[in-house]
């Protein structure tokens, strides 16, 4: 019997479409379901929530809760994190203070100041559940959805022997909507995607084997709708020949181009039909105004029965990898691990996103070897500001936060030096109590 422990299982949604596919598998179908949050209230219903997926597919497995999170990973086999550290009212001022400054931030949960920051008050967190996994479940599999997900893994991965991924759902999110685009169906494209989380790069895009990127390029070119669903992304596309994962409006953030000047935002990240073009503060709305309906929305779905649609099995790739572990079918997915030479031109030992097989005998990324330069520039400024910021989190010093900072494109597009050390100061003040590495919080 397979123990799967969730932490942060409170994130219902996320946490019942993934019990649901773990369940789907006949070699899973038995598990036992461990859930864990600090919130007893989503605990409950993310409890009820599994309850109800295990009787309505009439599944032989078990579901535990509790509060205890040594309890809940206790002889865990794989532990999934889902966690958000803070409420709205600690991590909206990620969001609040760079627009002070004229840093104006779409998501901030990946990297530039708000990522960072949020990095920084994530880690702790993130080692006191690896430090309780080393205790009580040490050969378990640690596979995290929490972001930013190249920092966290990657500083997890400096300091434990835990087993552990990072899993994102926006590689195959983005070549099903390249798939779309060109009216292919999607079990008929293969791809080679690689770079670091949020900003990899389809190498080749192929549909029955022939190179598709001509298609997507007619696409973006002569169809208005498919242009304007991903306006920034396909600017991306036209200038740099490669197409990157991750909406526009997370990918306004991660680079000079488009955010530096209202004009642009206006231009760029204001009137995209896709799900996320790039307006100011996007998802902190969308928590607060979830903060403040979310009972009533999680009794009124729960109150619903489950249809057979409901019960099917989606694209995230927890449920296939966990099979493919415990002796299923080999899986091949994209995911974060370190950087041993899979990607040269990249930083040795950072996280990278890249193409993995997996199997019984565990995880075989795949060699890529040298990102295309148009390609690799971005990326490697990328990564190298993450691994400076986790070096400035195990160090404790925020002068290397500052450094970090410096470097980041949208900020250094808009701000000097001088206004980054004193946004970078604001955020210290403001965090300080959440952020225990540092022994001192002004730069």
């Amino acid at each position: 019997m397979t123990k799967i422990t969730f932490i942060g299982a409170g994130s219902l949604e996320f946490t019942g479409e993934l019990v649901r596919d773990i369940l789907t598998f006949s070699l899973l179908q038995d598990a036992t379901i461990s859930l864990m949050d600090i919130d007893a209230e989503r605990l409950k219903f993310a409890e009820t929530a599994v309850s109800k997926i295990i009787t309505e597919g009439k599944y032989p497995a078990n579901v535990v809760a509790t509060l205890d999170r040594a309890e809940a990973l206790k002889g865990s086999d794989f532990v999934l994190t889902t966690i958000l550290s803070g409420s709205t009212e600690v991590w909206r001022h990620d969001i609040e203070i760079p627009k002070k400054y004229g840093v104006d931030i779409n998501v901030g949960d990946t990297r530039g100041p708000s990522g960072i920051f949020r990095f920084l008050r994530t880690l702790p967190d993130m080692m006191d559940i690896v430090r309780d996994m080393e205790k009580v479940c040490p050969d378990a599999v640690l596979l995290n959805y929490t972001n930013p997900m190249a920092l966290l893994v990657s500083a997890i991965q400096k300091q434990t022997f835990i087993k552990v991924t990072g899993l994102c759902h926006s590689v195959q999110g983005t070549a099903m909507m390249l798939a779309d685009w060109i009216g292919a169906p999607y079990d008929e494209i293969d791809y080679l995607c690689a770079g670091i989380n949020h900003q990899a790069w389809y190498l080749n895009y192929r549909w029955n084997g022939k190179d598709a990127y001509p298609m997507i390029h007619k696409a973006i070119t002569e169809r208005p709708d498919v242009y304007n669903e991903e306006q920034v992304r396909n600017e991306m596309y036209l200038a740099l020949g490669y197409y990157v994962t991750e909406s526009s409006g997370h990918n306004s953030e991660y680079n000079w181009w488009f955010r530096k000047r209202p004009d642009l935002i206006e231009k760029y990240c204001t009137h995209g039909t896709g799900w996320n073009p790039g307006e100011y503060a996007y998802i902190l709305k969308e928590y607060q105004h979830n903060e403040a309906n979310w009972k009533d929305l999680v009794k009124e779905r729960l109150a619903q029965p489950l249809t057979e649609k409901d019960l099917e099995l989606g694209h995230e790739y927890a449920a296939f990898i966990i099979n493919a572990l415990q002796g299923g079918d080999i899986f091949k997915f994209n995911g974060n691990v370190q950087n041993n030479g899979i990607i040269t031109n990249l930083p040795e030992g950072a996280c990278v996103e890249v193409p993995i097989v997996v199997d019984k005998a565990g995880f075989h990324p795949i060699h890529v070897g040298a990102l295309p330069p148009e390609t690799a520039l971005l990326t490697q400024l990328s990564s190298g500001i993450e691994e400076l910021a986790i070096q400035a989190s195990l160090a404790g010093d925020p002068t290397l936060v500052y450094r970090a900072i410096c470097h980041d494109p949208l900020t250094a597009s808009v701000l000097s030096l001088a206004e980054i050390r004193q946004m970078t100061n604001e955020l210290f003040t403001q965090h300080k109590e959440y952020l225990p590495q540092f022994k001192h919080h002004q730069v």
